[in-house]
């Protein structure tokens, strides 16, 4: 059976019905559903722009793959700190009995589950030629709800720890590219959560529309393209109208993570 109400902080296909376009994001901006989302929008929002002053002297090009500066190493820990803080939010406004101080990203592989955080993909319209397809997290979709030990790494991620912890040795790994799949997974986790609403002051909206010049379609800060996962079963995707759930007080529910394999 489909999902008949939204989780906290997850987004997900929505079966076409009744008022189904209205319901596929309109829960997304109830104040029940995220605690101070625009926390985690903002964060995102800057990281971009620091990313675009980045671009301004190494192009995003098959060239400038490998160059690596202090500036690229920096935004890379916050880009890296700031997706451990989503992981852990969406823990916290779900039910997982683990203290999130402790969590690591074998534990973070849960909300591939819940999320499908592996079938996203993303790109960069500026990239000079032709733009690769950016899927930070696709390791993990092969193994997707199976108990893997040992964890599935993900080399960006491993960049950026082995260049936190030993600089000087692993300071050539933080790179461009590293940190554009860091960027990338980042507007991923965020759009898993918020589609393109930032909440803030101005009108909210979603733009979902992909235009005819690229494809893919537009994401929080317009400067990456995403394309939605389109791998929802039946028991996965949403549906429930929203204009007959919002006023209810129950009209959200709860992932059990601790239920989840990982």
């Amino acid at each position: 059976m489909p999902v008949s109400r939204p989780f906290h902080r997850n987004v997900r296909g929505m079966k076409q019905g009744t008022n189904s376009d209205y319901s596929g994001w309109a829960y997304i901006q109830d104040c029940e559903y995220a605690e101070n989302p625009a926390h985690y929008t903002r964060a995102l929002l800057l990281i971009l722009d620091d990313l675009r002053s980045i671009f301004e002297y190494v192009e995003p090009s098959d060239e400038g793959r490998t160059a690596f500066s202090y500036r690229i190493h920096a935004l890379l820990m916050r880009t890296c700190i700031e997706i451990e803080a989503n992981f852990k939010a969406i823990f916290e406004a779900n039910t997982f009995s683990r203290p999130t101080n402790r969590l690591t990203m074998r534990d973070f592989r849960k909300i591939d589950v819940t999320h499908h955080l592996s079938s996203y993909e993303a790109m960069l319209p500026m990239w000079n030629g032709v733009s690769p397809a950016i899927r930070p997290f696709e390791p993990w979709q092969s193994l997707r709800g199976q108990s893997v030990p040992q964890g599935v790494p993900l080399t960006w991620y491993q960049a950026y720890n082995a260049s936190k912890h030993s600089r000087q040795q692993a300071f050539k790994q933080a790179n461009l590219w590293t940190l554009i799949e860091a960027v990338a997974g980042l507007i991923i986790l965020v759009t898993a959560q918020f589609k393109t609403v930032t909440f803030d002051a101005g009108p909210n909206y979603i733009t979902m529309g992909s235009g005819t010049y690229h494809p893919h379609q537009h994401s929080i800060g317009g400067l990456f393209r995403i394309r939605y996962p389109d791998d929802w079963s039946d028991a996965e995707i949403y549906a429930f109208n929203w204009s007959d759930l919002q006023d209810k007080s129950d009209r959200f529910d709860k992932i059990d993570y601790d239920a989840i394999l990982a």
